[in-house]
Formats: structure tokens, C-alpha cells, sequence
């Protein structure tokens, strides 16, 4: 018996789900918290870290609820986690990228889509993206310093877009973003690794990781000594 394809509504889901356990898994193998503060569990058949933390916790899934309600409209760009230093200056920007295939009335959401792939195959997907996740280190290197280190959530809207605004509620929970933490404050120097990326059928999601011109200029500096010798740090 053929699998029956993901509606609309059922992406949307699956994919803010796939952010948030990512968000979590980014801020165990970047070290942005202490090991101690994750507790492991399991995930599209994959071993995943999460947050022990309440408040940290609340934080992300109020940011992905809010990504989530921009999703469904269509207005969702780019998601983007900052690895930030102590001075603010973005380090690493994991770049979540979406778009959406095809366009679908609201009252057609919650039907299966001709020729999406099915929940089993997104789920595996999911999966080839966290392993490729948990390995990044190899590919990043250790983050220097990443006691000092912290994490933004950065939305990029689709062009002429705006956070969504509900008559009678509070106002949207973004507010604008530092320049430099966006893709488009990136240096040219900046270097961007493709993690994975998969098309299903409805929506398209990419996620790459970008590391800042100035990362790689803190890379670069020689570590001295007291014996006067400097250790080049290189990728």
C-alpha cells in the first residue's frame, strides 16, 4: 500500500519540529551551554541533546511557534541561529532556508499533496540532517572561547513581508535584527558549508552553515607563548 503524501499543514509542522530539536542540537555541539545542562534523548531514530533549562526552553518554542505562524502564510525566507562572542559579532550563522513549491488555498492545507513525499521519508530526511549536524565540529573546528559565547533567532521575511500582526494581540514577537547577524551582513569573506537540503514536494529546506570573516580572522591569529613563539591557528 502507497504512503499517503504530507498536506500543507502537515510540513509546516514537521518542519518547524525539525528547527526546534535542530536549535538545541546546535547549542550542545557548539558548546554555547555546559554539557551538563542537556540531557540526551531520541529523534527521527537519531540520538539528540536537549535542554534541561525551563527558560531557555520556553524561549525556543515561543520562537518557533512565531516561525511557525509565518511558515504557513508563506512569508518565511530564512531562519537563522547566530552563534554570537561576548561583543556581539556573529561567529557562525546556521541558515535554515525555505521555499515554498507550490501554492495552496488555505482551505486545501489539510490535504495530501500530489507527489510530496510521505511523513516516513521526511522523517528520514530529518535524520541525514541531524547526523550531518552532530558531526559539524569536524568541519568547524572548536569554537574558541565558546564559554563567552551566546545564540539570537533571526527571521528573514520574503520581500515586502512583516512579522504578522493579530488584531487584539500582543504585538509580534520579533523585533528587528543587528545588521551584522543577517545574511546579508555577511562579509564576502565569509565562508558558507551546505549541510543538507531536501525538496518535499511542498515546501524546499536548506540548511547550510556560514562562518564569519571575523571568526576566520580570530583563527588566524597567532596564540603566543611565553616563550615567545607564536602557534598560527588555521582551519
Amino acid at each position: 500500500m502507497a504512503e499517503v503524501s504530507l498536506t500543507f499543514n502537515q510540513t509546516v509542522k514537521g518542519i518547524t519540529e525539525f528547527i526546534e530539536v535542530a536549535i538545541h542540537s546546535i547549542l550542545y555541539v557548539r558548546q554555547i551551554y555546559p554539557p551538563d545542562l542537556f540531557i540526551r534523548r531520541k529523534k527521527y531514530d537519531t540520538p539528540v541533546f536537549q535542554s534541561r533549562h525551563p527558560a531557555l526552553n520556553e524561549y525556543i518554542s515561543g520562537a518557533v511557534k512565531a516561525i511557525g505562524e509565518e511558515l504557513v502564510l508563506g512569508n518565511v525566507d530564512k531562519v537563522i541561529i547566530v552563534v554570537k562572542d561576548k561583543d556581539q559579532i556573529a561567529l557562525e550563522r546556521f541558515i535554515f532556508s525555505m521555499s515554498n513549491m507550490i501554492e495552496i488555498e488555505s482551505y486545501d492545507k489539510n490535504m495530501s499533496v500530489q507527489d510530496a513525499m510521505s511523513s516516513n521519508m521526511l522523517t528520514q530526511y530529518f535524520r541525514s540532517f541531524l547526523i550531518k549536524l552532530n558531526m559539524i565540529e569536524s568541519q568547524l573546528g572548536v569554537l574558541e572561547h565558546h564559554d563567552d559565547a551566546s545564540f539570537a533567532i533571526v527571521i528573514e521575511l520574503n520581500d515586502n513581508k512583516a512579522p504578522t500582526r493579530k488584531p487584539d494581540k500582543d504585538p509580534p514577537p520579533w523585533i528587528p535584527a543587528d545588521h551584522q547577524h543577517t545574511t546579508s551582513g555577511a562579509s564576502d569573506n565569509a565562508e558558507l558549508h551546505l549541510v543538507r537540503a531536501v525538496d518535499t514536494g511542498v515546501i524546499s529546506l536548506s540548511l547550510a552553515v556560514q562562518e564569519s570573516e571575523e571568526k576566520l580572522q580570530k583563527m588566524k591569529i597567532p596564540e603566543y607563548h611565553p616563550e615567545g613563539k607564536g602557534k598560527e591557528k588555521a582551519i
